[in-house]
């Protein structure tokens, strides 16, 4: 299993930025494609993207297109989530979650491991 923690989170102010990082422990990161989801109060947990090992690979949710990237490095056993332009409908807290198949999927059940999570709160 991979062991992840998360951080960046806080508080903006709507149109501002964040950028979460999710560190890994673990020999297996590079061959994990990695994700991250998010829920907000009495919702469902939702993915928001996802990264294949390679990184060649992304998937992003319609909600956040054109406006969150996801990353990875590798070789620092880290993957990043830059989010521009937020909205208060974003807040919720941010979770990283790891996926050894390797190839991006994009529901919570396939992820293995899963940190802890980060809260994200946008001030309109």
């Amino acid at each position: 299993q991979v062991q992840l923690v998360e951080s960046g989170g806080g508080l903006v102010q709507a149109g501002g930025s964040l950028r979460l990082s999710c560190a890994a422990s673990g020999r297996t990161f590079s061959s994990c494609a990695m994700g991250w989801f998010r829920q907000a109060p009495g919702k469902e947990r939702d993915i928001v993207a996802a990264i294949s090992w390679s990184g060649s690979i992304t998937y992003y949710a319609d909600s956040v297109k054109g406006r969150f990237t996801i990353s990875r490095d590798n070789a620092k056993n880290t993957v990043y989530l830059q989010m521009n332009s937020l909205k208060p409908e974003d807040t919720a807290v941010y979770y990283c979650a790891a996926d050894r198949l390797g190839e991006v999927r994009t529901t919570k059940y396939d992820y293995d491991s899963w940190g802890q999570g980060t809260q994200v709160t946008v001030s309109s």
